[in-house]
């Protein structure tokens, strides 16, 4: 994939070699979390986890973390990158929800208009599925107000905004601005492939509609730790930076990735749908995680237990630890990291 960036008007950017394509294969997942009711395994999610060093080498793998996966929006944080890299004139908190998966709260959806405005495009410039707000709390209030779907309130139109105001600012097309062949998506993919090290293996459509890149999850984990380790007014570095001052506008009020980035200074990390969460520390520690059924449920713990393996502070992170489960109205067990991640943790507590 080549994008010449002295035919667009944007910064240069070096080229650098990557290494091959992950497999695309059945991942051999491996078990990271149990399910334990009444001191029993009731459930085991399957998954892989890598945890990375500051140096950058693997620490802690569990699973297949070389095989081609979709991370979903975790890759959002290197698309915000390209953009920036491309041109793009955000920072604070519009830069962080043009990385966001938001919640569909008011202060979401006037910044994608906000960015909208300096794009000088409209609403209807947008090609992101329409829907109601991410958040249930918001989405129940949409209904009981009458309102409908729409594509502001899709949890990606910060992204998709700062995506046609991109567009504007390089003189590339709107209407076709999410056709993998198109400047932009080109622009993209070279730097998921710079920051990933390694080349795309298959690209296909996200959920919203925009390209999806497929790599490896140390592909992945090995990108965000390039962008929190960056210098600083590097592209990277100022990404980065937006999430970390403005956490709920990269995800929203109350959500588990805003809170554990104030609970781990420095940290920023980044959840995408499918169990996909990655996270990196400013020395270059970082994790990734894949659930293969999908469950939040494991996400949230695991990722903690891979940040704690990672020498993260367990303290910082008891409030991550794992929901419980209930039966009748009491606390009757709890999610757990598997024993392979967490070797202090209790696989038949009640």
């Amino acid at each position: 994939m080549t994008y010449d960036p002295t035919t667009t008007g944007a910064a240069a950017i070096p080229a650098a070699p990557v290494a091959a394509a992950p497999a695309i294969r059945e991942p051999l997942h491996a078990p990271v979390a149990h399910l334990v009711r009444g001191g029993v395994i009731e459930g085991i999610h399957h998954g892989s986890v890598v945890v990375l060093g500051a140096d950058g080498e693997v620490e802690l793998q569990l699973g297949d973390i070389e095989a081609a996966f979709y991370p979903r929006s975790a890759l959002k944080p290197v698309q915000a990158v390209a953009m920036l890299r491309a041109g793009l004139p955000l920072d604070g908190e519009l830069l962080s929800l043009a990385a966001a998966s938001h919640s569909g709260e008011e202060r979401h959806l006037a910044g994608a208009r906000r960015i909208l405005q300096l794009a000088g495009a409209a609403e209807d410039d947008l090609r992101n599925v329409t829907d109601m707000p991410y958040d249930p709390a918001v989405r129940d209030a949409w209904i009981r107000e009458g309102r409908q779907p729409s594509r502001l309130a899709q949890n990606c139109s910060g992204k998709h905004a700062a995506m046609l105001y991109t567009c504007k600012l390089n003189g590339w097309s709107l209407d076709d601005y999410l056709d993998p062949a198109h400047p932009l998506q080109q622009a993209i993919a070279e730097i998921v492939e710079d920051l990933t090290g390694q080349a795309i293996a298959r690209v296909t459509v996200d959920g919203c509609g925009a390209p999806l890149f497929s790599v490896s999850l140390h592909g992945l984990a090995r990108a965000l730790a390039r962008v929190t380790t960056a210098a600083e007014g590097t592209p990277e570095r100022t990404v980065a930076d937006a999430m970390r001052d403005h956490a709920e506008m990269a995800s929203g009020t109350g959500r588990d990735v805003a809170e554990l980035m104030r609970a781990v200074p420095g940290l920023l990390t980044k959840d995408g749908f499918e169990g996909v969460q990655v996270a990196a520390l400013p020395d270059g520690r970082a994790v990734a995680v894949k659930i293969s059924d999908g469950a939040d449920r494991a996400r949230v713990p695991v990722t903690a237990a891979a940040l704690a393996r990672a020498g993260v502070d367990p303290a910082a992170l008891t409030a991550f630890a794992g929901a419980p489960l209930l039966g009748g109205g009491h606390v009757v067990g709890h999610v757990r990291p598997a024993r392979a991640l967490d070797p202090l943790a209790e696989t038949t507590d009640g």
